[in-house]
């Protein structure tokens, strides 16, 4: 016989009632709460819904966020980061376990905001990220600037004004958020986009974009929390990889992010960064200036100094038309004087003879034997006019050659000291040449007229004891002593015959 149950007044649940019953306290007791600890067994499911738990010293409890809230958390969460997370308390009864529902998270406090900037920063610098030797160098005018920012901040508008002021330039803008959820994300895109663009500045590049020549990351003064996209990684690694040369200038110029080691320059302001990214064009134009006069000057003090050593070698170069003057007169008078010595020199002979002749006629056979003689010795030892005139050409040719080789080594020190007015001795050497050949043409009139030239050839000149010539035969008598002149000497003879039949005498 079975016993019956025994009686009580306690209420009887079901388990989903109990649950149920737990759930709705919980939720309706705590409602929204703010939890601060920190993340622990992180886990991404391929739903995309996200699984952790915070703990700190006394407790932990497990958390979910929902695949539609990730995107509006308001930070990436990973393990080891404190945080305060604002959800609602609810529970699981499947497992019989409570959990928080978060949607949003904040780091919690300045302190750990600080330590993970501390630890990426470190780690960041072990892979050598924020070495100086792979920092590029800004182009001094670059024909397009890109500029990432936000589209509705003061900070473009200082970027422009700055841009006009200095040297207007081609600005190309990426906006994207600065901060909040998915900045860094848009900041790291925009970064990469830039980088992808083909081509040089001014030229077109994908889409007909050029690529900027240069890169500004800029935004305006904030808190630390503000600030946090440009302390990312995965910005900082977008950073790093750009072949575009970028600056930085986030903040005031006391707030410090880690993209400002990452970039290859650091601006303190945004205004800071476009006065880095071009020159003051009234700058250049006054260096411009200053250039261009100290070259003006340098030209004209090199001009002068070559006009100066140009006058010193003109100095020194000889007076040219005066050396032919000189010469040419002493050819002339050279000339002159071996014209008339022979005849000078037969007048003389001819008018000592004749007033001998005159004097003493009773001394007259040994007067005109001793004039004979002594005309014979003078003219055994007059020198030839051949000889004469080739030792005028020998004097003249020796002249000649002396003044070519004055004028060639003044024509020689002229090129070397002036090589860009070389001084030709053409002229004067054909100058030379018509002197040669006028020399030579009195040569050949003096020989023409020369008498001793017409004994060499076969004549013989008669003279009379008076020692005049004798040049007709009818004044010729029987017995006369004449003197036959040849061209190696002279010899006496007699008149011994009367006239032949043909009008010849003989001697």
């Amino acid at each position: 016989m079975d016993t019956p149950a025994p009686l009580s007044n306690l209420p009887e649940f079901s388990v989903s009632e109990i649950s149920g019953a737990i759930k709705r306290v919980l939720e309706g007791s705590f409602g929204r709460v703010r939890v601060r600890g920190e993340i622990t067994e992180f886990k991404r499911y391929p739903s995309g819904h996200l699984y952790f738990s915070l703990k700190d010293a006394g407790g932990k409890i497990s958390g979910v966020c929902w695949k539609g809230t990730v995107a509006r958390l308001g930070l990436v969460p990973e393990n080891g980061l404190e945080v305060v997370a604002t959800g609602r308390v609810s529970s699981y009864g499947e497992r019989s376990s409570y959990q928080l529902v978060v949607e949003r998270m904040e780091y919690a406090g300045e302190g750990a905001l600080l330590a993970r900037i501390e630890r990426l920063r470190v780690k960041l610098a072990a892979e050598g990220l924020f070495d100086t030797d792979r920092k590029q160098a800004l182009p001094m005018l670059p024909a397009v600037v890109g500029i990432i920012t936000s589209g509705s901040g003061a900070v473009l508008q200082d970027i422009r004004t700055t841009f006009a002021r200095r040297f207007p330039r081609r600005l190309l803008v990426w906006s994207v958020p600065v901060q909040g959820e998915g900045a860094p994300a848009r900041i790291a895109a925009a970064i990469a986009g830039f980088d992808r663009l083909e081509g040089s500045g001014g030229s077109g590049g994908t889409g007909g974009i050029p690529r900027p020549d240069v890169l500004i990351v800029a935004r305006g003064g904030g808190s630390l929390e503000d600030l946090m996209a440009f302390n990312d990684e995965a910005v900082l690694r977008a950073v790093a990889a750009c072949r575009i040369p970028l600056i930085s200038a986030v903040g005031h110029e006391t707030d410090t992010t880690l993209i400002d080691y990452v970039s290859d320059r650091r601006a303190p302001t945004p205004t800071a960064a476009a006065e880095l990214a071009v020159p003051a064009r009234a700058d250049l134009a006054a260096d411009l200036a200053h250039r261009a006069a100290r070259l003006i000057s340098a030209l004209n003090h090199l001009v002068q100094g070559r006009r100066r050593r140009l006058d010193v070698a003109a100095h020194a170069l000889p007076d040219l038309p005066t050396l032919l003057g000189v010469v040419r007169q002493r050819l002339d008078d050279r000339g002159y004087r071996l014209s008339m010595a022979l005849p000078n020199l037969f007048a003389t002979r001819r008018n000592l003879s004749v007033l001998a002749a005159r004097g003493l006629a009773t001394a007259l056979p040994r007067l005109v034997a001793l004039r004979r003689t002594g005309l014979i010795t003078a003219e055994r030892h007059l020198q030839p006019p051949r000889a004469r005139i080739a030792a005028g050409r020998g004097r003249s040719g020796l002249a000649g050659n002396q003044l070519d080789a004055a004028l060639r080594r003044a024509i020689a020190l002229g090129q070397a000291r002036v090589a860009a007015r070389p001084v030709s001795a053409s002229p004067v050497l054909a100058l030379l040449r018509q002197r040669r050949t006028q020399l030579d043409g009195l040569r050949a009139r003096l020989e023409g007229a020369n008498p001793m030239a017409l004994l060499a050839r076969g004549y013989v000149l008669v003279r009379d004891s008076a020692g005049r010539a004798v040049t007709q035969a009818a004044g010729l008598r029987t017995g006369m002593r004449l003197g036959l002149v040849f061209a190696d000497g002279e010899r006496s003879v007699k008149v011994e015959g009367d006239r032949d039949s043909q009008g010849a005498l003989e001697i």
